[in-house]
């Protein structure tokens, strides 16, 4: 899906926007030192044909190395809401996507080894990210990757009840986006932490989301205790399996550092990688 480069350098943020998102940076990322987003907590049911409004935390159980893990909420009931947190397990393809709450430098790398090998990724993004780098937006919709909603602030969403208040924290992020590319953003959405509650999840169904989760992530958005590369490949070698949609951040110097060998690496065990558009 390749996007334009869409009055690329003519739009301009507004000072109420920018002033609107100042200390965003440093709210997403204390928001990911209270949670990793890979809780083991079971999703709440309700019964039949009632939405649950409990808030539940995305998370993995793993078995085998190289098959899929279990998440908390199986792909069928997720397929509900047209919610995925994994492809098909018929095929070796990979569906590489990144969060991006805020740019310390990494990202240029990271879309360096990406043109490197030609593959798509996703970056979900939030409204600071826009806000602050917009000409690394413009360049990762230019080389074809799809720029995708991590909602505007980074809050909670699983604890916004309020159908009003979910809608703007997608809607505002996608008029910001359209603004700095003359784009429309592509309605693929991402709960920031991976909380969310049913009652949001057909909430994004409604306003024509598909809501991604992941099923491989490691702990590697600590700026401070970044892992090793040793610690990164046994992560993301180990457990990497068909059909997997892999959360990485954009702000590990980690990841920017490796990306090149771990793309290599991923093709050298017979993988190859797709968009999410492409999934069904």
């Amino acid at each position: 899906m390749k996007g334009s480069a869409g009055n690329d350098g003519k739009k301009r943020v507004s000072v109420r926007r920018i002033a609107k998102g100042a200390g965003i940076l440093c709210l997403f990322a204390f928001m990911y030192l209270l949670g990793t987003g890979v809780g083991m907590f079971a999703a709440s049911r309700e019964t039949a044909g009632e939405v649950s409004a409990s808030v539940d935390n995305w998370g993995l159980s793993f078995g085998e190395e190289g098959t899929k893990p279990q998440g908390n909420v199986s792909a069928e009931e997720l397929s509900q809401y047209d919610a995925w947190y994994v492809g098909s397990t018929q095929e070796k393809i990979i569906y590489l996507t990144f969060d991006a709450g805020y740019e310390n430098g990494c990202t240029p790398a990271i879309l360096d080894a990406l043109k490197k090998h030609n593959v798509p990724a996703t970056f979900f993004v939030v409204g600071n990210y826009i806000e602050t780098s917009p000409e690394l937006v413009r360049r990762m919709a230019e080389e074809g990757h799809i720029v995708a909603n991590h909602t505007y602030h980074h809050p909670d969403m699983g604890s916004i009840s309020d159908a009003e208040t979910f809608r703007q924290e997608l809607e505002e992020l996608e008029e910001l986006y359209k603004e700095v590319t003359g784009q429309e953003m592509v309605k693929y959405y991402r709960p920031p932490q991976g909380k969310y509650s049913e009652a949001n999840l057909q909430m994004a169904e409604e306003l024509g989301y598909r809501t991604f989760f992941w099923s491989l992530a490691y702990v590697d958005w600590l700026q401070d205790d970044q892992p090793t590369k040793e610690e990164a490949f046994e992560k993301l070698l180990g457990r990497i399996h068909p059909g997997a949609i892999v959360l990485l951040h954009s702000t590990s110097s980690t990841n920017a550092a490796i990306l090149d060998e771990l793309l290599t690496k991923w093709e050298e065990m017979g993988y190859s990688f797709a968009a999410l558009t492409e999934m069904e």
